[in-house]
């Protein structure tokens, strides 16, 4: 699986028939173009009514800083429709990244998708 193909799933948020987490499992090496990609896969998904988003990175090797802020404003897109875009499964290195691009303090960071699905709920 390349950089490109990304793996969706979705569930119900428990309690909240209406509402649904999108994971989208990131793989590879993410450039500018793939990222920037990804973001306008969340506005697509936006508009069907996808507005909260998990970002899981444990299989990314590395990404393109500049590919941060287009996610950055999708996420503030989402946060202003009701949603949001968390960030799991960073590894120190990509960790690095985000902070060095002045994005650790636009997202929530959380170590797995599974507690990053669960903060929806809260």
């Amino acid at each position: 699986m390349n950089a490109m193909e990304t793996m969706l799933e979705i569930e119900t948020l428990p309690g909240r028939d209406n509402e649904r987490v999108l994971t989208l499992v990131l793989h590879g090496e993410l450039s500018l173009d793939e990222l920037r990609c990804i973001g306008e896969q969340l506005l697509q998904l936006a508009t069907r009514g996808l507005r909260n988003v998990v970002l899981d990175f444990a299989e990314v090797d590395h990404l393109d800083y500049r590919g941060l802020a287009p996610l950055a404003a999708r996420a503030e897109l989402l946060r202003r429709a009701g949603g949001d875009i968390k960030v799991a499964a960073l590894s120190g290195y990509l960790a690095h990244i985000f902070r060095a691009a002045g994005a650790h303090e636009l997202f929530q960071f959380f170590a797995d998708p599974a507690n990053a699905r669960a903060s929806f709920a809260e």
